[in-house]
């Protein structure tokens, strides 16, 4: 038998005036898309903002539909809307940010599996890791080098 140990490192910035100026900017372009989040049935507002090489910043928000799941995360409506508008441009950084309607939201918020697992496929595709920064409402952002930090054995199309 053998044993595999896996670990990852996380940068933390306490608040948001600590992010890099560019970063900043990017946060709250999720912030303003987390603003247009269709969420009536989780109550869950989630923004995500991503950077292409090309320096545009595509951003997405929740869509919910009560044929519950045939919504959509923002982090996917971000990164689908980016790879359809710039399909050659590669994605450097996304920023991601949730509050919710019912309390607080003041712990990081990192995608969920079905976005990491996309986020994955952008990063195989491209050839290139892409920073992930996430946060609440309010409070620490946390930055991840590389979607892969976030779910380190990832299914790809190496496998089919």
């Amino acid at each position: 038998m053998k044993e595999y140990k896996i670990s990852t490192t996380f940068i933390v910035y306490e608040q948001l005036s600590d992010l890099p100026s560019a970063v900043f900017s990017l946060m709250e372009a999720a912030i303003n898309a987390r603003n247009n989040a269709y969420s009536p049935y989780s109550k869950f507002n989630v923004g995500a903002a991503v950077l292409l090489d090309n320096e545009k910043v595509v951003v997405g928000s929740n869509q919910e539909n009560a044929a519950y799941p045939s919504g959509l995360c923002a982090e996917r409506v971000a990164i689908f809307q980016a790879g359809a508008i710039y399909p050659t441009a590669k994605i450097k950084k996304i920023a991601i940010t949730a509050t919710s309607q019912n309390h607080k939201v003041s712990e990081p918020i990192p995608p969920c599996g079905s976005c990491r697992q996309s986020i994955a496929e952008y990063e195989t595709r491209q050839k290139e890791n892409i920073e992930i920064y996430f946060m609440g409402e309010e409070g620490s952002i946390m930055k991840s080098n590389s979607l892969s930090d976030l779910l380190p054995l990832t299914f790809q199309k190496s496998h089919l």
